[in-house]
């Protein structure tokens, strides 16, 4: 049996860091298991062509649920990086850290080292920001975060009409305010992706202490009582840690390895058949996403992918190629923001805005030229669940997104779609729409069918988080401490979205690198939980 000091599980935002940072030291021996492959595909790198590298599907993994009676009994399709990098490697490249507050609950649950001016110094150690440096940001990191290189007319036309709403520009996101509208900043360095892979793994992959493993699934942890010596692999192949394994497979896989490997509800587990190890009700429960609607409309002038046709795509590639610039260093989701709609004092509502039109699941993009204005709610309240379906651990799991269960969700998005239609009514942007094709114009008047309407359309944003949540022990749903040791067990942590006990006000790349920084620090005894 191969012997290593760390095991990391899962090479995507937070697992590339933890790799990266446990190999910085050349007497530990580590290995990172992957289930996807090398991210190798030119049009991960392209900024404009992320949505080939999902409609290609070889580098996504497309995780559904049960029929959801939230969106009218659909399965709840959520695709995540099957790929070195993870989502950072298939994502929009959105560089969002969530808001204050959110950090401040996680403390307020009992988290105390996770308050906002606990995280905001490792925020600023690995940010490499092209315009921003000081008490908010980092200039020296290794995840770079730049400024759009292009920024579409639909999407100037966008925070244009905004403000003619009354919502304020906002320069930066990630700043002393979230509100506001504006360009992101994203993962992006002259002209290319970012991603964790970039950032992290391409300078340590070629160390002789770390060893990456692709194309292969880890099917549980192996332990000895109650200490993680290994895991196992699809391959038959078991694979043995002298100190630490790290779970960062993401908020859907993780919880099913530790069920898998005994960590969860005992009368779960028992009902598979399986060994008790750590009776942890919490893995797998507070399942927590972004859902957001679509307001759509045709413009009379041309949108992002309306230019990529014939010699036009020819020339665009011959301009990225040449010189990093043009149309393809868009990141697609060029502009947006964040709006209280609910007058509580923080946003509620952000905004991705796509100068195209886009499909929803089965539904296929309209043809001509639009805008897309999707609004999704930041604080999710409904509450699902990952599950067992079986021990095999070929069978995916039995998920339950349960979107809408709380009213709440649905009534926020109900008002980001209502101020939504009214930034495509203000005069920037009413000059150039020609009609307004999602919802149905006059459908807002009639509140029951603009709900159905939500209902309906409503589609993930690709954040799932909150199913090994982080807490203290008293908290019988908490599956890992604030140093994310899992509880009742030993040398095992959990490092990726799942820890998050409520989810942040933002899109989770850059929140999951966090962790994953603060994971290594705390296995490398440079950090300490309060």
């Amino acid at each position: 049996m191969r012997e290593f000091d760390h095991i990391v599980v899962g090479g995507g935002s937070s697992g590339s860091v933890v790799a990266a940072r446990l190999s910085e030291n050349p007497s530990n021996k580590v290995l990172l298991i992957e289930s996807g492959q090398k991210d190798t595909d030119k049009f991960i790198h392209i900024p404009a062509t992320f949505f080939k590298v999902i409609e290609k599907g070889r580098d996504v993994h497309f995780y559904m649920s049960e029929p959801d009676p939230g969106i009218k009994g659909k399965p709840n399709v959520v695709p995540q990086g099957n790929v070195l990098g993870g989502g950072s490697s298939i994502n929009a490249m959105i560089y969002i850290r969530g808001q204050r507050q959110d950090y401040e609950t996680w403390a307020q649950m009992g988290c105390r080292s996770w308050s906002y001016d606990k995280v905001l110094p490792v925020f600023r150690d690995i940010e490499g920001n092209q315009r921003l440096s000081g008490e908010f940001h980092g200039a020296d990191g290794q995840l770079k975060v730049s400024d759009r290189r292009y920024g579409h007319p639909l999407s100037w036309a966008f925070i244009r009409a905004a403000q003619e709403v009354g919502i304020k520009y906002n320069e930066d996101f990630n700043g002393a305010e979230q509100e506001g509208v504006g360009f992101y900043q994203t993962t992006t360095n002259n002209g290319r992706r970012w991603s964790a892979a970039q950032a992290f793994l391409r300078d340590a992959e070629g160390r002789a202490n770390l060893e990456i493993m692709t194309g292969v699934k880890v099917e549980k942890i192996l332990f000895e009582g109650r200490s993680a010596v290994g895991v196992q692999l699809s391959s038959g192949e078991r694979v043995k840690a002298r100190g630490e394994i790290v779970l960062t497979a993401g908020a859907i896989a993780t919880p099913k390895i530790l069920q898998l490997s005994g960590i969860g509800a005992a009368e779960h587990l028992r009902s598979h058949g399986i060994d008790v190890v750590a009776d942890l009700p919490g893995v797998g429960e507070n399942y927590q996403d972004h859902l957001e609607a679509t307001v759509q409309a045709e413009v009379n002038i041309m949108s992002l992918f309306g230019q990529d046709k014939g010699l036009a795509a020819a020339s665009h590639m011959l301009q990225y190629m040449l010189t990093k610039t043009g149309l393809l260093t868009s990141t697609v989701v060029e502009s947006g923001g964040f709006v209280d709609t609910a007058g509580l004092g923080q946003p509620d509502i952000q905004f991705h805005v796509l100068p195209s039109f886009i499909g929803f699941g089965e539904r296929l993009a309209e043809p001509g030229h639009g805008i897309s204005i999707g609004p999704c709610f930041l604080r999710p309240q409904s509450r699902g669940t990952v599950k067992l379906r079986s021990s095999n651990p070929e069978d995916p799991a039995l998920f339950h997104a349960n979107s809408f269960a709380n009213p709440v969700d649905l009534e926020t998005l109900v008002r980001g779609v209502e101020l939504a239609i009214k930034i495509t009514e203000a005069p920037s942007l009413a000059k150039i729409i020609k009609r307004r094709v999602l919802p149905t114009p006059g459908i807002e008047k009639d509140p029951d069918a603009l709900r159905d309407y939500i209902r309906g359309i409503s589609k993930t944003v690709f954040h799932p988080s909150g199913t090994a949540k982080m807490g203290v022990r008293e908290d019988r749903m908490a599956v890992v401490d604030e140093e994310l040791k899992v509880f009742g067990v030993d040398r095992l942590r959990v490092a990726d979205a799942s820890i998050m006990p409520t989810l942040v006000s933002g899109n989770t790349n850059a929140p999951t690198i966090m962790i994953g920084e603060r994971a290594s620090r705390f296995i490398l005894g440079r950090d300490r939980a309060a």
